[in-house]
């Protein structure tokens, strides 16, 4: 079968087709033939392989067999994490890391949703403890933050504030990445931080607490933050590495997606739209045309 293989952790112009043997599972695994495949921040993993690796960790497929008891069955339409090899003609994922994929998406939304909404539910719920008339502030780019304003959203957040390029999700609040302190500030601290860009903005991200507040670092660049600065208004810091936390235990990621699958089957979760490259010989060339891009799909079959 055709994949996209990473030779050398060299950036996009160490992608190329190549012919591999096709995936076989092991127990436990669904085999799916791959229609779309996500390469956003995860498409290696937080580290990568060691190369020559089939790239790509988010896939949207239809089932080719699964195992029994998995309720998946030949023909289901689903999203899958898989750990690489998502960019292939066909990928295996662990049954538990398979999901249904939403009636009314595509293949191409489906692949360019899957990590950035489960993330997201990770940062804002699970470790933000995001409570219902609580405030929230995401910073960021790309699909995560758009899915951590509407994941907040859903389960009844007061005030949302993005600090960042407007994605027009209604009812937030955008201000500038630069100078977004005094921004937010100016009509009041919040009770939660999201950050998936750290730097030396996490520490103006952190000022931005109200008494008590809670800040996620979910991603992003070093970010250096003096201990006693949490004793300033009680606040506390969490990290949020999602994809240590899903590959962890079985059943994580099926749970949170259970969770936000009723949103996301009324439309309230909107699919994230991600640039889609093609699937051959000019595909690394796309991927260097789109740097830094983290929610590009590309379509593997149509």
């Amino acid at each position: 079968m055709r994949a996209l293989v990473v030779a050398s952790l060299d950036g996009p112009g160490a992608v190329a087709l190549r012919d591999v043997p096709r995936p076989v599972p092991v127990p436990g695994e669904v085999s799916i033939r791959v229609h779309a495949a996500g390469v956003g921040r995860v498409a290696c993993g937080p580290v990568p392989p060691a190369p020559p690796f089939v790239l790509g960790a988010a896939v949207a497929g239809t089932v080719l067999a699964a195992p029994p008891g998995s309720g998946r069955a030949p023909g289901d339409r689903v999203l899958a994490f898989c750990s690489t090899g998502g960019a292939a003609e066909v990928a295996v994922a662990r049954a538990d890391h398979t999901v249904a994929l939403p009636a009314r998406w595509t293949f191409e939304q489906g692949a360019a949703s899957l990590v950035p909404y489960l993330s997201a539910y990770f940062a804002v719920v699970e470790r933000g403890r995001l409570a219902a008339g609580e405030s929230l502030l995401v910073r960021g780019v790309g699909g995560f933050c758009s899915a951590a304003l509407r994941v907040a959203r859903a389960v009844g957040a007061g005030r949302l504030v993005g600090a960042g390029e407007p994605s027009g999700d209604a009812g937030v609040e955008w201000v500038p990445v630069d100078g977004f302190r005094d921004a937010v500030r100016s009509a009041g601290p919040v009770d939660l931080v999201v950050d998936a860009a750290g730097g030396e903005g996490f520490v103006d991200a952190l000022r931005c607490l109200a008494a008590e507040g809670r800040a996620v670092l979910a991603g992003g660049s070093p970010a250096e933050v003096r201990v006693n600065r949490l004793l300033l208004n009680n606040i506390e810091v969490v990290g949020a590495a999602w994809e240590d936390w899903v590959r962890g235990d079985d059943g994580r990621l099926a749970g949170a997606w259970s969770a936000i699958a009723g949103e996301l089957a009324r439309g309230a979760l909107a699919p994230i739209a991600g640039r889609v490259l093609p699937f051959g010989d000019e595909t690394p060339a796309a991927l260097d045309r789109g740097r830094p891009e983290p929610d590009a799909v590309i379509r593997i079959r149509t």
